[in-house]
């Protein structure tokens, strides 16, 4: 820290040093940390009251290079520096006031905009230099006082970069913060761009608050300084007038050219609303017309529907109890189709079951033949047996005589087949009988079946040809049907045109009655135009009579001055010597110099909403004025 001890001695009682200090600076003794906010609240302080009495000198726009601004900027610098804690990082120490102010990012949502264009700047590389652009960023702002306070008011987050004892964190932060309030009335011109912020020096240069002997001169220079500011003030009061009066020709101007647009609207409206009516007329006429065609037209469609009704009604009950007709004979038909099918049926398995057993006799008879041959063979091995017994007789008469007895049995068996072979020939015989016959009846029946087929065949094929006639009547029947359905669906789309045509005489009713709201309305306006242009032409008299009167209180104006106080050593109306007792009043309006007494009045003027002081004569002309462009 590079702020030593300031002496009390030194400190300017004279240039309002308050109570706060003194007190600080008696218990500097004790407490070093609170000498150290003292004396930096008293270089604040001189920093800012040299920098606005300068600035005001100067002409209230300041550069970067002016030497006031750089000491407020240094001063500045070190009472945000007080008391700042010290933050260890991985390589160094760190110490610096950026950490802080990047706080009033958070905290007042304005000062992004600055926040990001210090981050955006490309010659800052250090934190130091970054506070820096910031300060200059928000005193060219006028917001210096606004983001400090903001900072100021959080305790809890400052804690985290300040001691409990520092500047920022005590009353003399509020002090200051208060004192730059006074700095918006300073206009600053800085390039923060080309500036080295980073590698600059903060020392405070006491010099300039040193007393010089060219300061005892000082009040002379403050009060003619304050002449200048008065005459400044009465100056641009002036050219507030007369842009008054510029702004009221502009007005009047303004107005004569909108009364002539709103004649021609009128005339443009009048003419619109005769054509509206022609308009009117001629829809009302027609509307008559289309009316008038509509009921004919629709009272002839009626009939027309009506008789068209009335015949598809009967057509229909005909083709209905035709069709009916035609339907039950088809179910007759089928029925009979369905018997003679089921008959057909009969016959064809009544012909499968004589089939089958024509081929159960067939195997019966093959079966019989077979046992036929069997039995013949049986008899020619009895005949070979008969012949060897014989041979064997020959042989041996012994056995002849002891085998006679065997050979009777064999006749009585012999005559025993042969009666089965007569008995199974006779079978034979009728079966033959029964094969024929079966044959004969086999025949018979199937000339039955091809006759009955054939009637059947023959039935069907009328029925068939009657289908067929039936098929072309009911196509006939449909065709003639599908022109009635196609002459409805005419009459339907034609009573769809009327209803559409109704409709659109609704519409063009509805529009006409819009038409006359319409005409009515435009009326209305064009009433409550001329009511205004009378309105119109009232004020445009007043204000030519105002403008009237402006005109001549300017020319007034013109001719007057802001006398300077050396310049009037006696009263303009009484005429009395200026003295310590008497002291001079300039009058705010006509900018002469008069006493207490004659100038003992108080009235708004153009140039300032609040009362000024005005003379007699003023006072009195001005009111004879208010009181003449009262209505």
């Amino acid at each position: 820290m590079l702020v030593g001890v300031w002496d009390a001695e030194r400190a300017p009682a004279s240039r309002g040093a308050d109570s706060r200090w003194r007190a600080a600076a008696g218990r500097a003794v004790k407490d070093p940390t609170a000498v150290e906010r003292a004396n930096l609240l008293n270089m604040a302080k001189l920093s800012i009251k040299g920098l606005i009495e300068s600035a005001l000198s100067f002409g209230r726009t300041l550069d970067s290079d002016y030497p006031p601004l750089q000491q407020f900027f240094v001063v500045m610098e070190h009472c945000l520096k007080h008391g700042l804690k010290v933050r260890k990082s991985f390589l160094s120490y760190n110490k610096t006031i950026w950490g802080p102010l990047e706080l009033v990012e958070k905290l007042y949502p304005e000062a992004e905009e600055i926040a990001a264009s210090v981050r955006d700047l490309p010659g800052l590389k250090t934190p130091l230099g970054r506070a820096r652009a910031w300060l200059r960023l928000a005193l060219m702002q006028k917001k210096m006082a606004d983001y400090l306070r903001c900072l100021i008011i959080q305790r809890d987050l400052l804690s985290e970069f300040y001691e409990y004892h520092a500047l920022m964190m005590e009353e003399e932060g509020a002090v200051i913060v208060g004192l730059l309030v006074g700095l918006n009335v300073i206009d600053a011109n800085l390039c923060v761009k080309g500036e080295d912020l980073d590698s600059q020096v903060g020392v405070i240069d006491f010099s300039m608050y040193l007393k010089n002997e060219d300061d005892i001169g000082s009040k002379e220079r403050n009060v003619q300084i304050a002449a200048i500011l008065d005459q400044k003030n009465y100056v641009e009061e002036l050219n507030r007038q007369l842009n008054t009066v510029s702004s009221l020709h502009t007005r009047v101007d303004s107005l004569e050219k909108s009364n002539t647009k709103l004649i021609e609207e009128l005339a443009i409206a009048k003419n619109n609303i005769i054509k509206l009516q022609e308009e009117n007329h001629q829809l009302r006429s027609e509307n008559t017309i289309i009316l008038m065609k509509t009921q004919h037209h629709l009272e002839v469609t009626k009939v027309d529907v009506e008789a068209e009704l009335q015949t598809y009604r009967h057509s229909r009950q005909g083709l209905d109890e035709m069709y009916n007709e035609a339907r039950r004979q088809l179910r007759e038909e089928s029925q009979l189709r369905q018997d003679i099918e089921n008959e057909l049926m009969v016959q064809v398995s009544m012909k499968h079951e004589i089939e089958l057993a024509m081929k159960l006799l067939e195997k019966d008879i093959h079966e019989k033949q077979d046992t036929l041959i069997g039995l013949r063979q049986q008899l020619d091995e009895v005949k070979a047996i008969n012949i060897e017994m014989y041979q064997k007789l020959q042989v041996s008469e012994d056995a002849m005589k002891e085998k006679n007895e065997i050979i009777g049995r064999l006749e009585d068996k012999t005559n025993q087949i042969t009666a089965t072979m007569k008995q199974l020939e006779q079978r034979l015989q009728q079966a033959e009988k029964s094969q024929v016959e079966a044959e004969n009846e086999d025949k018979k029946f199937k000339q039955d079946c091809m006759s009955k087929s054939e009637n059947l065949q023959k039935e069907i094929s009328r029925k068939e040809k009657q289908l067929v006639q039936l098929e072309t009547d009911l196509k006939i029947e449909k065709e003639w049907r599908q022109t009635l359905e196609d002459d409805l669906q005419k009459e339907k789309e034609t009573l769809s045109h009327l209803r559409v045509e109704t409709q659109q005489i609704i519409c063009l009713k509805k529009e006409f009655l819009k038409l006359q709201d319409k005409n009515r309305q435009l009326k209305k306006i064009c009433h409550d135009q001329e009511e205004a242009l009378q309105e119109l032409a009232c004020k445009l008299s007043e204000s030519k009579l105002k403008i009237e009167d402006i005109k001549e209180a300017n020319k007034a104006l013109q001719g007057q001055v802001w006398l300077k106080d050396k310049e009037a050593t006696h009263c303009k109306l009484c005429e009395k010597e200026f003295s310590l007792s008497k002291r001079k009043h300039h009058c705010r309006n006509c900018g002469e110099i008069f006493c207490n007494a004659c100038s003992d009045n108080e009235l708004p003027l153009p140039s300032s909403p609040k009362p000024v002081r005005v003379c007699d004569s003023c006072h009195a002309f001005l009111i004879q004025r208010c009181s003449s462009n009262m209505p």
